[in-house]
């Protein structure tokens, strides 16, 4: 699964997968309030969509959560791009590969920070809204699975990670919590699972995440 914001010919890929993306929808109303007979709902439609995720720019390749490892962006250049997707005035496309998400948005917020022991990595909180063109939803897979019906829904209903080969607790706190120094937070969830000693993960076992 890839996530890729393209700007016309300028297509940018997340280095880092977000491990949860929300995607909100709502129907607009108008209330119209009629003497003798009280107030009646007219519907106007659905309202723009919000998708929001948060993820982080390494300053370092590790194969364990970077999607790619050619021309990985240095994180402060990444930033720089989002950044000038965020004043653009042109909307952009954003693509979840394997999915049906393939919409016309514009960047509405952008926030970074920095974590003390990570050096030179950026953390950063999106939120995209799509942008109507009747003519752009008509076009692939995206508009056939709004006519069924269809619903792409990415929330998780519970956070749990299915330990690889190759795996470490302080690796896995590294790609699922931002920071390796939380290993202990997952072992004291499973203790019973992994049993006393926390080195001694198994490939298969699934964890539950703080």
């Amino acid at each position: 699964m890839a996530f890729t914001l393209k700007d016309g010919g300028t297509s940018f890929q997340f280095p880092v997968n977000p491990e949860e993306v929300s995607i909100s929808r709502s129907k607009g109303y108008e209330t119209i309030n009629m003497l003798e007979h009280g107030e009646f709902d007219f519907t106007q439609g659905e309202k723009v969509k919000e998708i929001t995720f948060s993820s982080f720019f390494p300053k370092e390749y590790d194969a364990f959560y970077c999607m790619y490892k050619e021309n990985l962006p240095d994180p402060r250049v990444a930033m720089n791009v989002l950044n000038t997707f965020l004043v653009s005035k042109k909307p952009l496309r954003f693509i979840i590969s394997e999915t049906g998400v393939n919409v016309p948005v514009f960047i509405v917020s952008l926030n970074s920070s920095f974590r003390g022991g990570e050096t030179g990595d950026i953390y950063f909180d999106l939120t995209l809204r799509t942008w109507r063109d009747s003519k752009v939803e008509k076009v692939g897979s995206a508009a056939s699975g709004s006519k069924s019906g269809s619903r792409t829904d990415l929330k998780k209903t519970s956070k749990t990670y299915t330990v690889k080969s190759g795996d470490s607790l302080s690796k896995i706190a590294k790609l699922e919590l931002g920071s390796s120094s939380k290993w202990n937070e997952i072992y004291k969830l499973n203790a019973k699972i992994i049993g006393s000693d926390p080195n001694r993960i198994k490939p298969g076992q699934k964890l539950v995440m703080p």
